[in-house]
């Protein structure tokens, strides 16, 4: 779906590269997180996609067409971008704002009212409630809401996402971002992200590239990054807790084991991670825990010596 070839950038006056040499391949619908510490090229990196920026050498083939021979307007129209700072158009009702690229494309006006109600309800915002309102009358993780949704109005294939939850507060950005995952799971989407939090990246990414000064020093999957990360760099980035960040990445259901369980043993959802049964085990004496399915189901226990078992197991998962 992507591949940047060799990509460089150099800002006027700058002694070094903000981008030096990238070579990236993202297949579609694949999640392509970029991190790094500040100043690393992340987000000039992703900018150079739909030639915000333009690469100083390099090339970058977006569904196999070099965007260099790609009229930008052209190409920005088929990409869906999210930012920060969200950026709505504060004159401009949710709908209308969400509605921005349908009606540059010449939609009816009852295609445009379709869509705009099925994405309000697909980011869990009731059209009724929301469509006349403005941006200054939303909380801002409603705010991040809209701009994805605005982001997603004329289907593209592919979606930017510089920072998108960074401003909100911590409660807000975890829902975000099991929102954004239902999302994915609903909608077949080639994504590149950037973000500083590993954490998040860990969640969010089925690939990760990590940058340094302009450079990508590794470019894995959550599992491998964080079982062999590739130089000294990538392992403090990663952080010494590895191995509860590996934990976050591996499901109870897959680990759970035929065992005796009390009575009034701990439930855990059989889609939520290793790391959550390890908080729930420790905050519980070490009691073994019930693994459930989505019916109530009791598919397995999980208890301390199990999920030791499996993390031994599953060096690179």
């Amino acid at each position: 779906m992507i591949a940047l070839d060799g990509v460089r950038k150099r800002f006027a006056g700058a002694t070094t590269a903000a981008v030096d040499g990238v070579s990236l391949d993202v297949a579609a619908g694949e999640i392509c997180v970029l991190i790094g510490p500040s100043g690393c090229g992340k987000t000039t990196t992703m900018r150079m996609i739909n030639r915000m920026i333009d690469p100083d050498e390099g090339r970058i083939l977006v569904d196999g067409r070099d965007i260099a021979r790609v009229d930008p307007v052209e190409l920005r129209r088929g990409i869906g971008y999210v930012i920060q700072q969200v950026g709505l158009f504060p004159h401009l009702t949710i709908a209308e704002n969400v509605a921005t690229v349908p009606r540059l494309l010449g939609w009816s006006a009852a295609r445009v009212t379709q869509r705009v109600d099925e994405l309000l309800a697909l980011v869990d915002m009731d059209p009724a409630l929301y469509r006349a309102r403005f941006p200054r009358e939303l909380s801002g993780g409603q705010k991040q809401r809209v701009g994805v949704a605005r982001a997603l109005a004329a289907d593209p294939p592919l979606l930017l996402m510089d920072e998108p939850f960074g401003a909100l507060d911590p409660l807000t950005r975890a829902a975000l971002q099991d929102e954004f995952l239902r999302l994915l799971r609903e909608l077949s989407k080639t994504i590149v992200f950037v973000t500083h939090d590993m954490d998040e990246a860990l969640k969010l990414g089925t690939r990760i590239a990590v940058l340094r000064e302009g450079r990508v020093v590794q470019y894995d999957t959550p599992a491998q990054l964080l079982a062999h990360p590739a130089d000294a760099f990538v392992e403090s980035f990663v952080g010494e807790d590895r191995a509860l960040k590996r934990l976050a990445l591996m499901t109870a259901s897959r680990y759970a084991v035929p065992m005796a369980l009390d009575a009034g043993a701990h439930r855990l959802q059989a889609g939520a991670s290793l790391r959550d049964a390890l908080a729930l085990l420790l905050q519980d004496g070490a009691r073994p825990l019930a693994v459930i399915d989505t019916r109530d189901v009791v598919v397995g226990g999980l208890d301390l010596q199990t999920i030791r078992a499996a993390l031994a197991a599953a060096p690179s998962m």
